[in-house]
């Protein structure tokens, strides 16, 4: 069953106008489940609009959080919603699917105010560890009226991340959440000035990993190394029927060998981990048995359970590249090289973000920020280590080579 989820900044949902055009769309695309953010319509006709809009439809807003309702979650059968928190910002539910795991979604309307949006990200965080949301299934979508990254603005003059990108990127690294992949263009807001055109992506949805494992997306690579793939295959498209003539005929053959994969794949890969524990344990055993006894049947024994562990261990180097998405990770790092990311990415959010200088302007540009520490510290050189220390959490937080790392330490 595929779950088809939506979010729309409708910017106005009380013009008549506009409801044709939003009804023809749901018609074509046939969602279940959707955010309606900015709708302007007043909880005394929300019932009245909205039944007329989407019938047989049922509905949740933030009218308690904010009297113009920013958001309305609307749904239909068979899901079932049940709300959990909600402020001006943000509504949060769980979504209860006939056989499938159930998912934790965050709608999200960000305030225009930086210092309101800070609030917004702690009651992002404060969800997250009420509802444990780490081991479930999470999905936040909305318009976050703010890039996340320099890249997400058309302007050539934004360059680098600034301390309101760094607040945003800190939360969602926190909650274990990134984008989900999609198609379309890189932008989702414009300011409709010829003059000055600007364009934004200010809108996201978001998942944690574990939506991934849950609602896989991807082909799992790994299968590929079964060394019964390719006969599995052949036999399964045979088995399916005759050639395809069609693109649905197409469709349900590859139904049918799916079924095939998802066996080999949980008869012979599930619980990979374990199983590269379990390997390596029984590796360590016959290595001593080898020691003690050295026969030929425990010197192959060892190598065929060497062989296996290796074996298994670059199964679970690709699942776990997969799902983490680092397509630079090489076959044959044997996690070195992912390990190493991670190292980063936790640095990276303990890195510092801000000063405050002496006269009490806040200084947020990391380049501005490294200089502002060499030249302090060529005036008090009896304290290398401490600015040693600051200069590195300074320097990790920009995408640097080798040699600009040396010249960013240099005196």
């Amino acid at each position: 069953m595929s779950v088809k989820l939506l979010f729309w900044n409708v910017r106005g949902l009380n013009d008549p106008d506009k409801h044709k055009p939003f009804v023809d769309w749901l018609y074509i695309q046939k969602p279940i489940f959707g955010a309606l953010l900015e709708t302007h319509i007043k909880e005394p006709f929300l019932n009245l609009i909205l039944t007329k809009i989407f019938p047989g439809w049922k509905y949740l807003s933030n009218h308690l959080s904010d009297p113009d309702g920013r958001i309305v979650l609307i749904w239909k059968d068979p899901l079932v919603v049940t709300p959990l928190s909600h402020s001006r910002q943000h509504l949060t539910c769980l979504i209860t699917l006939p056989n499938l795991p159930p998912i934790y979604y965050t709608a999200i309307y960000a305030s225009n105010q930086s210092d309101e949006r800070a609030d917004l990200w702690n009651e992002l965080l404060q969800n997250h560890q009420t509802l444990n949301l780490e081991c479930e299934n999470w999905v936040v979508g909305g318009d976050m009226n703010h890039i996340m990254f320099p890249l997400e603005h058309s302007s050539p003059s934004v360059d680098h991340a600034d301390y309101l990108m760094y607040q945003m990127q800190d939360c969602f690294l926190q909650a274990g959440l990134f984008d989900l992949r999609y198609l379309g263009p890189c932008h989702t807001w414009t300011n409709n000035q010829p003059d000055i055109p600007i364009a934004k992506k200010l809108d996201h949805l978001l998942v944690n990993n574990t939506t991934i494992s849950a609602y896989p997306h991807a082909f799992p690579n790994y299968l590929t190394k079964h060394p019964g793939f390719t006969q599995l295959i052949k036999d399964a498209w045979i088995h399916a029927g005759n050639a395809c003539q069609t693109l649905s005929q197409l469709c349900w053959k590859l139904k049918q060998i799916k079924s095939e994969l998802k066996k080999i794949n949980r008869e012979n890969y599930s619980k990979i981990q374990e199983r590269v524990i379990e390997t390596h344990s029984l590796l360590e055993i016959v290595q001593v048995h080898a020691l003690q006894d050295p026969s030929s049947q425990n010197f192959q024994a060892e190598r065929d359970l060497h062989q296996k562990w290796n074996f298994v261990r670059e199964i679970e180097e690709m699942y776990f590249r997969q799902r983490s998405r680092i397509i630079w990770l090489r076959e044959g790092d044997l996690n070195t090289t992912y390990l190493f990311r991670i190292y980063q990415v936790r640095s990276s959010y303990n890195a510092i973000r801000a000063f405050l200088n002496g006269s009490g302007v806040w200084i947020t540009d990391p380049e501005e920020m490294i200089s502002c520490v060499r030249n302090d510290k060529r005036r008090n050189k009896h304290d290398s280590s401490l600015y040693g220390n600051v200069l590195w959490q300074l320097a990790i937080s920009i995408p640097r080579s080798a040699d600009e790392l040396k010249e960013a330490f240099s005196i």
